[in-house]
């Protein structure tokens, strides 16, 4: 992996669905340039998964890698930490 390669960290969403394919939820937070206020955006990607390890709710980090599909550009990098209580 690159030192220059965008990192992400978000929770997944979905993982049974597709193989080796995860669903992961990156949120961000940024002030808005007019009212002032804080604002939150989520934005959903598809990531690698080549190990299948990954349960909906855990916390990942994700990183950027070549395109594997049309929309799947991203791969997992290490599991931080795991959902409890969820199958």
């Amino acid at each position: 992996m690159s030192t220059r390669q965008k990192k992400l960290v978000g929770v997944v969403l979905k993982s049974q669905h597709i193989d080796k394919t995860a669903v992961v939820s990156v949120s961000r937070r940024y002030r808005h340039p007019v009212v002032g206020k804080t604002c939150t955006a989520t934005k959903k990607y598809l990531v690698h998964d080549e190990s299948n390890e990954l349960k909906i709710g855990d916390t990942v980090e994700i990183g950027e890698v070549r395109p594997i599909s049309k929309r799947k550009s991203w791969s997992l990098i290490k599991v931080i930490g795991h959902a409890d209580g969820v199958e």
